[in-house]
């Protein structure tokens, strides 16, 4: 997997890139302000970009936005934000912009770096990763989307832990629960959510997007 990272604390770029390095990731670059980010991203044309919300020159949400952009210029690169910071405006704008690849963690919720890099290849290989706090600041900022009235609570839980990433075997042991009954919750809300086969296998990313639209 090869990631470019972006991130305006140096300390906290090279650590986060020599703590990937050990785990197998290759780092092919490491930049501070999103004006570098974008031309790393189109030099090397990574599988996943790691990056911060407030970037150089003002600080607020200049990473969310090149985000947005690398989003709408290379879909194919997946795009994790690592910030310590919710930003609901822009993450949805960022959601919005495809059905997959698209992750939000939050720095002071990751304790693991296993389960980062996990949610990192998750994103690189077309998943979500959000963190719980993001998706129920997503879901109080936003109006509730047609055919969500219609799921269980049950099927609401499910939901909300597809869209923070789990598999089927995760929410099984989250809820207690098999792994059948998690399948049958999942094809429910996807009857609900008028979500039918296709080929590209994108049911999943859907309903999470619409779980979380604003």
């Amino acid at each position: 997997m090869r990631v470019v990272i972006a991130e305006d604390s140096a300390i906290l770029r090279e650590g986060l890139a020599g703590l990937l390095a050990l785990r197998g990731v290759e780092v092919v670059a490491a930049v501070g302000d999103a004006a570098a980010l974008h031309a790393a991203v189109t030099e090397h044309r990574p599988d996943a970009a790691v990056i911060d919300i407030r970037l150089p020159p003002d600080h607020t949400d200049e990473g969310l936005r090149a985000a947005i952009a690398i989003r709408r210029e290379t879909p194919e690169v997946g795009v994790l934000i690592f910030s310590q910071y919710v930003e609901t405006r822009y993450a949805a704008d960022l959601l919005a912009q495809g059905s997959a690849g698209v992750g939000y963690l939050l720095k002071e919720r990751v304790v693991d770096i296993g389960e980062f890099v996990d949610a990192l290849r998750r994103v690189a290989d077309g998943g979500t990763a959000l963190d719980p706090e993001v998706v129920t600041r997503l879901m109080g900022a936003g109006r509730q989307p047609r055919g969500l009235e219609h799921l269980t609570p049950r099927e609401r839980e499910v939901l909300a832990l597809m869209a923070e990433g789990h598999t089927n075997t995760g929410i099984a042991q989250q809820l207690v629960v098999s792994e059948r009954a998690v399948e049958k919750h999942i094809s429910n809300i996807f009857l609900k959510l008028d979500l039918p086969p296709s080929e590209d296998g994108h049911r999943r990313v859907l309903a999470v997007l619409r779980y979380l639209r604003v």
